[in-house]
């Protein structure tokens, strides 16, 4: 009896054991996977060298492996600065970076979690380099000059982060405002241009328009002369022939269809009018 309870006791701690075993070796390797970086703690103290994809072992119990992504992180940044002419001037830039990997020991130490490192490293520094960029020019060449505004401020930006371990990949600018102000000094700007661009357009439609005048008035000039001259070549009669058609159509009278004109006794050709054609 007593060596079945024995038997039973000894089975029992055995199993207990096992389990132990089982647990500490479970909790003795970590896998780091790939996108992942892993600073091993023990005893509360980081230990140098970061851990990299794969599996790795910790001591178990007094042990801890925090694990950082490495991947791509993108955080949208607010910031805001005076311009060279002292015009507020606010932005919002998207920024995409990733933490080095290599870094990730001093980082840990540093500046402990993800979170802490885009509030108290990458929000500070956008703001300091969005004033530096800033600084550098009046608020209208903030406007004009944008792409050069962005190479100052991503310059800026990335040497300041460099130095903690953070790696801007990209940057853009979500938004641009200006203040109330400059706002409405430069919609009264744009439609005093375009006012200025209308006035423009109508006063040379209006030279176009009168030089047109003048082509068709010398047109209507050379065509009356050029029938003059061939009026004057049948021997002057027909313009005075004509200049009474013109009359007695002015006058109102009825006229008639055709009319024939001319001496036939001088030889001559008559003169045939379609009176139709003058009087539409």
């Amino acid at each position: 009896m007593k060596s079945q309870q024995l038997g039973s006791w000894q089975s029992a701690v055995a199993g207990i054991l096992v389990a132990i075993v089982v647990v500490f070796s479970l909790n003795s390797f970590v896998i780091i996977n790939p996108g992942q970086a892993g600073v091993l703690s023990i005893l509360g103290k980081a230990q140098d060298g970061a851990l990299l994809e794969g599996i790795h072992f910790k001591p178990p119990v007094i042990s801890n492996v925090d694990v950082y992504d490495v991947t791509i992180q993108k955080y949208e940044i607010p910031a805001q600065s005076s311009t060279k002419d002292l015009q507020e001037l606010t932005a919002k830039f998207a920024i995409n970076f990733r933490i080095d990997s290599i870094e990730v020991v001093d980082i840990r130490r540093k500046q402990g979690s993800l979170e802490n490192i885009v509030s108290k490293i990458i929000a500070p520094q956008t703001q300091e380099s969005f004033k530096v960029a800033a600084a550098r020019r009046t608020v209208e060449e903030a406007i004009t000059k944008r792409d050069e505004l962005k190479n100052d401020f991503d310059n800026a930006l990335g040497q300041r982060l460099e130095k903690y371990g953070i790696i801007v990949l990209d940057t853009s600018v979500i938004d641009l405002t200006f203040s109330p102000e400059f706002a409405k000094a430069v919609e009264e700007k744009q439609i005093a241009e375009q006012r200025s661009q209308r006035a423009v357009y109508v006063a040379a439609e209006a030279e176009q328009e009168a030089f047109a005048d003048i082509n068709r008035a010398r047109g209507r000039a050379e065509a009356q002369k050029l029938l003059a001259e061939t009026l004057k070549a049948q021997g002057g009669q027909l313009v005075l022939q004509k200049e009474a058609i013109e009359a007695w159509k002015s006058g109102g009278a009825q006229m008639p269809k055709v009319l024939v004109m001319g001496n036939e006794s001088k030889g001559g050709v008559p003169f045939l009018f379609n009176l139709s054609n003058i009087q539409d």
